[in-house]
């Protein structure tokens, strides 16, 4: 539980950094990146499969680049509930998306290996 606790803040800190250099990526104070970061653990979790189901035959069809797209729904899926995360355009998030899925695996490789 505590290394839960610790990664989704070091996960939280690193999206508001993340907010200040990408252009497009607003987030208001450090209580949103907290919330932004569980509720995007969250989506990936439950709401992110669904969406590769549903796309499953267009992700085929373009090699796997389908699933960028698929990330930068999550985004602004996420955007669309937390208050104080505002999303634009489609590289930002695309950044954004790829920057919190290479820290979550870095993260995990040190810390879930209980």
């Amino acid at each position: 539980m505590v290394n839960f606790i610790i990664k989704y803040l070091i996960i939280a800190a690193v999206i508001m950094f993340g907010s200040k250099y990408i252009n497009g990526i607003k987030i208001d104070k450090f209580e949103t990146s907290v919330y932004v970061a569980l509720a995007m653990g969250f989506a990936n979790t439950f709401l992110k499969p669904i969406l590769k189901l549903i796309s499953f035959p267009i992700t085929i069809l373009t090699l796997g680049l389908f699933l960028l797209v698929i990330n930068v729904i999550v985004v602004y899926v996420v955007a669309h509930f937390i208050k104080g995360f505002r999303v634009e355009g489609f590289v930002p998030p695309l950044i954004f998306s790829l920057a919190l899925s290479f820290l979550s695996t870095v993260l995990g490789w040190f810390m879930d290996g209980d």
